[in-house]
């Protein structure tokens, strides 16, 4: 069968049938229309931050206390090792769990879990299951915790500023939502730094304070072997040998204290100076950004989309025979051609 016989075969099925693709685009059309004309506006806002910190004041400033004290260039200043992450901070389950447990004026003094759940319930599919609201408060903060981990997004830019973004189904929600997360991220981050300060001064504090103890031990022993030694020939290697082992016992000990006492000050230096400032640079202020599909697209699209699957399917019999034929056409064997009565639906 030629290619110019295929094709008046299909213009006369798709005359035929031309009433069924119409009404199936539309039927499609309808059903995108009504998709783009039900799903929820979504609101979103991007706030900037500034961690100031002292970290690298401090890095200096614990070279030159140590030059100071006369620890020389071989002691250890504090490891970084464990430093604070302020995204991680805003991450964790520990600040959503503080932030959806707030309670905002302007929703009657409902939680923030409370809204969230509402607003899931209120924009949720016909097959999702609806969300109870727990009685116990924190079942209540865990599910609102859970709710809340895909309302916002945190990351660093190129230029180091932390970018939260917020969104939500509920335009009275974005602005006061974004202040109470970057008040808990604040909040918390400055806690857990000041909590690591005041962790490395207590320990190079007590760490002082052992080898303090060694030095006066070594004293009183270096008093004792002197108080005992007074009448005897000097000279003798059996009292000055311990005496010199006592001495760079005691020296040894003594530029292990001066290390020790440079890690200090560079712990009372953090203590004091490495807390951080959170500086808000773009605030989560209206206009906000707006996404909604658009329902005359979506129509469009679905009246395209259901005529060239109506199609398809009205024609693939024809295509089928078409492709039979001339497979068998190839392997010389007897092949039936395509009757113009196949044309008909």
């Amino acid at each position: 069968m030629a290619s110019n016989e295929l094709i008046r075969i299909i213009i006369n099925r798709l005359n035929q049938i031309k009433i069924i693709i119409l009404l199936g685009g539309v039927a499609l059309g309808i059903l995108m229309y009504l998709f783009a004309k039900n799903t929820p506006v979504i609101f979103s806002v991007k706030s900037t931050l500034y961690p100031l910190t002292a970290a690298n004041d401090a890095g200096s400033a614990s070279s030159k206390l140590t030059e100071l004290i006369g620890g020389g260039g071989s002691s250890k200043t504090l490891s970084d090792d464990a430093n604070v992450n302020i995204e991680e901070v805003a991450k964790s389950r520990r600040t959503r769990e503080a932030v959806v447990a707030e309670r905002l004026p302007a929703f009657g003094n409902k939680s923030i879990s409370v809204i969230l759940i509402e607003e899931y319930n209120k924009n949720k599919s016909r097959l999702s299951p609806v969300i109870q609201i727990p009685s116990v408060e924190s079942d209540l903060n865990s599910t609102g915790a859970n709710l809340f981990a895909s309302y916002y997004s945190v990351k660093f830019n190129k230029n180091n500023l932390l970018e939260i973004v917020f969104t939500s189904t509920n335009e009275k929600l974005i602005k006061p939502g974004s202040l109470v997360l970057i008040d808990k991220i604040s909040q918390f981050y400055k806690e857990l730094k000041i909590k690591k300060a005041q962790f490395d001064f207590d320990f190079t504090q007590k760490k002082v304070d052992s080898l303090e103890r060694v030095l006066r031990k070594f004293d009183n022993q270096r008093i004792y072997l002197n108080n005992t030694t007074l009448f005897v020939q000097p000279g003798k290697l059996q009292y000055t040998v311990p005496k010199e082992n006592l001495e760079n016992n005691k020296l040894l000990v003594l530029a292990q204290r001066n290390g020790a006492a440079s890690n200090r000050e560079e712990a009372l230096w953090r203590k004091q100076k490495v807390t951080p400032i959170i500086e808000i640079l773009d605030a989560p202020e209206p206009p906000f950004n707006v996404t909604k599909p658009s329902n005359i697209l979506y129509g469009i699209i679905g009246f395209m989309i259901g005529c060239l699957i109506f199609t398809i399917f009205s024609l693939s019999d024809i295509i089928y025979r078409y492709l039979n034929f001339e497979v068998k056409k190839k392997l010389n064997h007897p092949a039936v051609e395509i009757s113009p009565v196949s044309t008909t639906a």
